[in-house]
Formats: structure tokens, C-alpha cells, sequence
């Protein structure tokens, strides 16, 4: 079936969002048709809102609205604690917790040779420079447990420890809730790794 011109145009610009493929483009599609003008115009409106206002932090390179971003700007966090996190939606997932009190570190992705992702491409530098004027005592790397975010925070420890930084990383294991038969070989063996003193 052909697309009139405009739903077509809809429909691949749709597609190029991550996620949103064939199927899912033609439901946001449809969706957007059958709303009305308010609602499509609500959503116009805060598409081009958060492009205006929205920018990254100098600083950590978070999202930020304000010339620092809520984290950078709040003189109540600890400075001498750094969490490295691959993307600004790390920070938002860690914060959630209201166990991390200290300051974040954006990189904006992870080493990928495969993609022609090399820590140049990366905010390393920008890192290592915060860093380098003594305040931060301790960065805990805080990349996924996939193979580029293994390979990342391998590559930030041989970067910061030669600078007197201690580094630590997030434990990782079961989930809450989870049972021990259904967990693969690599997730139980970091469970165990990480154990703690009850």
C-alpha cells in the first residue's frame, strides 16, 4: 500500500528513532492521526522545547536546563566522589536509587572498535582533566556489564590509578527476586565475586 506523501515522510522520520521500527512507526503513525490537533500540537511543542532548552552540562555532561546540570549545581553532594556512567539516562537510573551522593562523569558511549569507537571519541579527557586538581579521592565506574563496558572500565582503572585515584566498579549479579537455577554462568560467578558480610 502507498502512503500519501506527508504520512510516508511521518513514517521515515519515525524510523530513524532507536527502537522504532516498520511496525512501530505505523502505530505512532496512526496514533497521530487519529489525535486531534492539540494533542499533536502538545507534542510539536515539547519536541521543540526540549531541543531550546536542553543542553549538556559543561561540567559532567549531563543533561542540564540551567548552565549546570541539578547534580552539578547541588552544594550538598559529595565532590570527592565520581561516578562514570556511559550515558545521561546512567545517572537518571542511579539517582533513582538515593544511595549515590557524589558527583557524575558522562561519557557519552563506551570503547567499541568494532564501531570505531576509541576513548578519543569519548569524554576520557574531559575525565581526566576533573580529576587531575585532587578534589576527587574515589570514581567508581559505573558502564554496563557488556563486553565494550568491561572493555571501558578496564581502560579508565590503567587511566586513573597511575594518578593516585582509588577506582572501584559496581557490583554486579543476581537480580532481587531471582533464582540461582535460572542465572547463567557469568552472572553467578560476579555474585559470588561480589559477596558481602551479612
Amino acid at each position: 500500500m502507498l502512503y500519501a506523501p506527508p504520512i510516508a515522510r511521518l513514517l521515515e522520520e519515525l524510523e530513524r528513532l532507536p527502537g522504532i521500527g516498520p511496525k512501530s512507526a505505523q502505530r505512532i503513525a496512526y496514533f497521530i492521526l487519529r489525535s486531534d490537533e492539540e494533542v499533536v500540537g502538545r507534542l510539536a511543542a515539547a519536541l521543540l522545547e526540549v531541543k531550546s532548552a536542553i543542553h549538556f552540562c559543561p561540567r559532567c555532561f549531563n543533561f542540564a536546563e540551567a548552565e549546570l546540570c541539578e547534580v552539578c549545581a547541588d552544594p550538598e553532594r559529595d565532590t570527592t566522589l565520581l561516578c562514570v556512567v556511559e550515558e545521561p539516562r546512567d545517572v537518571v537510573a542511579i539517582e533513582r536509587t538515593g544511595e549515590f551522593r557524589g558527583l557524575y562523569h558522562v561519557l557519552g558511549g563506551v570503547i567499541s572498535p568494532i564501531d570505531g569507537i576509541g576513548p578519543e571519541q569519548l569524554r576520557v579527557r574531559e575525565l581526566l582533566d576533573r580529576v587531575s586538581d585532587g578534589t576527587v579521592t574515589e570514581v567508581v565506574v559505573a558502564t554496563n556489564t557488556t563486553v565494550e563496558g568491561e572493555t571501558t572500565a578496564l581502560y579508565l582503572a590503567r587511566m586513573l590509578k597511575p594518578l593516585g585515584m582509588r577506582v572501584t566498579r559496581i557490583a554486579s549479579g543476581l537480580p532481587v527476586g531471582g533464582d540461582l537455577e535460572y542465572a547463567d554462568e557469568v552472572t553467578l560467578g560476579r555474585a559470588l565475586e561480589a559477596r558481602r558480610e551479612l
